[in-house]
């Protein structure tokens, strides 16, 4: 049975400042504590392609992939799915953005399937991205809601 996770957070961050944030995929090495490095290969409009590399894994590992992106800035969304999808037989990845009182909820769709002869099926994968997103999740608030600080004291000053 392909796997599926849903995952959300709220960012007490303005939707534009969080979306352009999540959205600049040359900054995602700063933003996520998982990547290594990321190399945009080509845009075409709102579509961009990419490499990114993962950070070595417990094993000594490095993960590394080429995906593509596709923003919808007014319907405040994002999907993205692996070009080279490496052990999964797919991996298509939806992101949702609303503006709710006091900040902005980012909302985490992924469907995917293990191929068969990967490290891991597709139970087990779905329960490493669920714990890796809330963890990432976490992270991103984080580092928004800290430029969001920095950004309001600069104008106050």
């Amino acid at each position: 049975m392909p796997g599926h996770t849903e995952n959300d957070i709220t960012i007490a961050a303005p939707l534009d400042l969080v979306w352009d944030i999540t959205n600049d995929i040359e900054n995602w090495p700063q933003l996520f504590s998982e990547y290594a490095s990321v190399e945009v290969l080509s845009r075409e409009g709102d579509k961009t392609t990419f490499r990114l590399t993962m950070h070595p894994d417990d094993n000594g590992t490095v993960w590394s992939w080429v995906s593509e992106r596709v923003v919808d800035r007014q319907n405040r969304s994002v999907r993205a799915r692996r070009v080279e999808t490496g052990p999964f037989a797919h991996m298509d990845i939806h992101w949702k953005y609303a503006e709710i009182p006091g900040g902005t909820s980012m909302h985490w769709t992924q469907d995917f399937a293990m191929k068969p002869d990967a490290p891991v099926d597709d139970k087990g994968m779905t329960e490493m991205i669920n714990r890796n997103s809330r963890i990432q999740m976490e992270l991103i608030r984080d580092r928004i809601e800290q430029r969001d600080r920095e950004l309001r004291s600069t104008t106050v000053s």
